[in-house]
């Protein structure tokens, strides 16, 4: 502020003088000065930190949250062992009236809570599929410090619960205008988008060529688990009837990996009985069983000469015949 009044003092000098100011810079802190002459009513100021044992990927979503917003602050880490309500008194210290908390559990699960300090309401969600700024995906580019377009959903404004986070969502999110720290550009474009009873984050770049989006990043998915009436507690004005503990999905995966692997060894054991009935089926003979039967009993008398053997009437005609002819041919007949 000293450097401001002091950069002032120079060019209303010049202006008595009938100069110009002395060079840009003085002109630049000339625009600051009128923009905090009673033009900066939004006062929104807004805390970005997080909890002990975050990831390294939380940790750049912090700081692509930070870098994205202008009127944010940082804080150092909270202790695991810290109640929530302690975040208000942090906000209070820090100026700050709306916060953004990221909590972990297990090194494995990120909850995010948006509040309105100190009064509240505050929702809590359940962070998933989350993608930074600096993945190679994200060709976008944009001003630091503009100001964002916010895009919602028409599903906002059908249900209270939503419609609650949606003015949460655009007085944390939005840029204060005439902020000092921001550019009097609008470049970008925050998406929230409701799917699948979540809330889908995008931030596209607006490309003046042609009007198209690109997307720039941070990319998540908010789960809603509850809306509070308070700052990080109270009564509960919401809670997600469709929500599903990441403990309780782990063990929804685990229960039916056991049973893939039960209905394997079940599918096994059949086989291998079935392989053993097959081997005792073909060790004993099956044909035996149809020879058991008893035989019909025979005559007890033995013949001692064998039978004469039977001429069929066909030969013995043939035979008479023949003996008539030689009889015809020695005239004996």
């Amino acid at each position: 502020r000293e450097r401001w009044r002091r950069a002032e003092e120079n060019v209303q000098r010049s202006e008595r003088e009938n100069r110009r100011p002395v060079n840009q810079c003085h002109v630049y802190n000339l625009i600051h000065i009128h923009v905090l002459q009673g033009k900066w009513t939004n006062k929104e100021r807004v805390l970005v930190f997080s909890s002990r044992g975050i990831s390294f990927r939380t940790r750049h979503l912090m700081m692509d949250l930070r870098t994205m917003m202008p009127h944010s602050k940082a804080d150092t880490k909270m202790d695991r062992k810290d109640k929530l309500f302690v975040v208000n008194e942090v906000c209070e210290i820090k100026n700050c009236n709306k916060c953004i908390f990221f909590e972990a559990k297990k090194k494995q699960d990120l909850y995010m809570w948006i509040s309105n300090v100190p009064h509240g309401p505050s929702a809590k969600f359940l962070v998933q599929n989350v993608h930074t700024l600096a993945e190679l995906k994200m060709t976008g580019n944009c001003l630091k410090g503009s100001r964002p377009l916010l895009s919602f959903d028409p599903k906002f404004d059908k249900e209270p619960h939503y419609a609650l986070l949606k003015e949460l969502f655009t007085q944390i999110f939005s840029t204060p205008r005439y902020h000092p720290k921001s550019q009097p550009f609008v470049d970008h474009v925050l998406s929230f988008t409701i799917a699948e009873h979540r809330i889908w984050f995008r931030n596209y770049q607006i490309i003046e060529e042609d009007a198209s989006l690109v997307e720039i990043g941070p990319r998540f998915v908010l789960n809603l688990i509850k809306v509070f009436q308070g700052s990080f507690g109270g009564p509960t004005l919401y809670e997600n009837p469709h929500f599903q503990s990441p403990n309780m999905h782990r063990r929804v995966i685990r229960q039916a990996t056991a049973a893939r692997q039960k209905q394997r060894q079940t599918v096994k054991q059949i086989l291998k009985e079935k392989r053993s009935e097959e081997k005792e089926v073909l060790a004993r003979d099956v044909t035996d069983d149809v020879f058991s039967t008893p035989a019909e009993p025979r005559d007890p008398a033995v013949q001692l000469q064998p039978p004469e053997p039977q001429r069929s009437k066909k030969k013995l005609r043939l035979t008479e015949l023949k003996k008539r002819t030689q009889m015809k041919r020695t005239g004996r007949r």
